[in-house]
């Protein structure tokens, strides 16, 4: 639905963008990440033909978003950092209007309006101006009106800011049935708890390069290394002694607990459990340690930031 090859953007002597791959299959959401400045919102304005690539190419559902531009556009729905609402209008008016310009009937237009100020907790103010709405209200008329003309294509960039967290929740929840009806999605976000619910797979972006592109499992693995275990103790318990199963590395050892990397959890965690049990330690849990979408973020940023500066 989404796929790029080499896609590039200079301005002047300044490369906003450099080589980006990308591909989004029909039901998978990409999370696109990275600072201010990384090349996020120049991606997704060449994904919607508002910029022309200088080197690369970039189809969205099926089009050239070079060669057709107006077919790639009027297959996308576009949330966008500031949303351009027309504060003079009502909501009704609005996406009315938005509804007219993708060529919605008059009935479709009132249909859909309808069920998305509904959905969205709108409908008594939508005979209000735009004008007198809340950040979040304007955030979620913003979503209504990409989503007016049931577009396969979402770009969506912070779809939940300024948002209260049932309001957020509500967003969240939407865009996972969105997944589900075979629509591609990229949500460029800062945030990281938002992208690890969402996300499919995920992109991490640096100086218009793209540093990781996978799942999130996979960036654990091979951002922060192997998997690591955690054995948690109800009081107090020395491992002092302990004889630790044939290819068990010992990370971290205290008394209320101990942390290993394994090369077959399968094997080795049961027998590592055995030897516990024979030892009577007070055992609570063993279980995978967890590891963030922020741990990966913050280290993939930092190797980054390391190699510039060599």
């Amino acid at each position: 639905m989404i796929k790029t090859e080499d896609l590039s953007k200079q301005f002047d002597d300044f490369v906003a963008v450099d080589g980006v791959s990308l591909d989004v299959e029909p039901g998978q959401i990409l999370a696109l990440l990275g600072q201010n400045g990384a090349g996020k919102t120049t991606t997704v304005r060449m994904l919607t033909s508002l910029l022309q690539p200088t080197r690369g190419w970039a189809r969205v559902a099926g089009y050239d978003v070079t060669k057709h531009p107006t077919k790639v556009r009027s297959s996308v729905g576009v949330l966008t950092e500031q949303h351009g609402l027309y504060l003079r209008m009502t909501a009704i008016e609005y996406l009315d209007f938005f509804g007219e310009v993708y060529n919605l009937s008059a009935d479709a237009r009132k249909k859909r309006s309808d069920y998305l100020l509904e959905y969205f907790g709108l409908m008594e103010s939508a005979n209000r101006r735009i004008g007198e709405y809340s950040k979040g209200m304007r955030q979620k008329l913003a979503l209504a009106r990409a989503l007016i003309h049931e577009p396969p294509v979402l770009l969506l960039d912070e779809p939940t800011s300024a948002m209260d967290p049932e309001s957020a929740r509500l967003v969240r929840d939407e865009i996972a049935s969105l997944r589900s009806s075979q629509r591609a999605i990229v949500i460029c976000t800062h945030n990281l708890s938002e992208a690890e619910q969402l996300a499919d797979r995920i992109a991490i972006i640096y100086r218009g390069r793209i540093l990781h592109n996978d799942t999130l499992s996979a960036l654990k693995a091979n951002v922060l290394g192997p998997i690591e275990y955690e054995v948690k103790f109800s009081e107090a318990w020395s491992a002092n002694g302990m004889k630790m199963p044939k290819g068990t590395l010992l990370l971290e050892q205290s008394d209320m607990k101990i942390r290993f990397q394994v090369e077959q959890p399968e094997k080795q965690n049961p027998l590592l459990m055995q030897e516990l049990i024979s030892r009577k330690a007070p055992v609570v849990s063993l279980q995978e340690a967890p590891r963030s979408l922020e741990q990966v973020y913050l280290q993939a940023m930092a190797r980054a930031t390391d190699r510039s500066i060599q």
